[in-house]
């Protein structure tokens, strides 16, 4: 099987893909693809101009497939083991709700009010816009800090108290959080913070965030 995902690296989506095949030991080759403007061969493989689309090169055409929940969701048929879904069906259905509410209400907080403004506008040479970051955190992040604590209780992940596509999916958000600058005060939400320490510590997250911190130093040394 050949693999190929196009995307940008600093991308949560683009991560969470990333992190899933490393997981399951899954080779592939990521080509960058910059979607500002997206080039139009791109907007035929994904007519939602987002990122990331997995083509497996294997297959005929038509061989692509645009999200990541649908990547990561072929990628458990064809590589089961480690499976990064839980076996048994609530637990399941609790994981899918976990990775919508990251690829949806923390993507669009964590992305718009703090990445974007900050990170993106640094790595695009545009002025960054500490003030709207600020304001995120203080008045958006809290309620996501608020449930992800909540959620996690007393075990080690968020579905099932073992790892699972809930935490990668979540984990990619703070990714991206910290590349802004910011992250969970462990005084106010100690859980957590242990927690995104914790997964952030992966080799497979930890080679990932390298890669992408190297690429925002050199922005910033340019």
């Amino acid at each position: 099987m050949a693999l190929v995902i196009y995307g940008m690296g600093p991308s949560p989506f683009v991560r969470k893909v990333r992190v899933a095949f490393v997981e399951k030991g899954m080779d592939y080759t990521l080509e960058n693809v910059n979607i500002f403007p997206a080039p139009d061969w791109f907007k035929e493989i994904s007519p939602l101009k987002r990122i990331p689309v997995l083509r497996d090169t294997d297959r005929p055409e038509p061989n692509t497939i645009p999200d990541s929940s649908a990547i990561c969701a072929y990628a458990e048929q064809v590589q089961p083991t480690p499976s990064l879904y839980p076996s048994e069906g609530f637990e399941r259905g609790r994981a899918a709700w976990i990775e919508e509410y990251a690829d949806t209400e923390m993507a669009g907080v964590v992305g718009l009010g703090v990445f974007r403004p900050v990170a993106l506008a640094a790595l695009m040479g545009k002025d960054i816009d500490a003030a709207t970051a600020e304001k995120t955190m203080a008045e958006r992040m809290p309620a996501i800090f608020d449930f992800l604590e909540a959620e996690l209780g007393d075990d080690d992940y968020l579905v099932g108290n073992s790892f699972s596509i809930a935490d990668i999916s979540v984990a990619t958000q703070f990714v991206n959080l910290q590349h802004a600058g910011f992250k969970p005060d462990a005084a106010q939400w100690p859980k957590l913070a242990a927690y995104v320490a914790r997964i952030h510590d992966r080799p497979s997250f930890k080679a990932l965030i390298e890669e992408e911190a190297a690429l925002f130093a050199k922005t910033r040394a340019a």
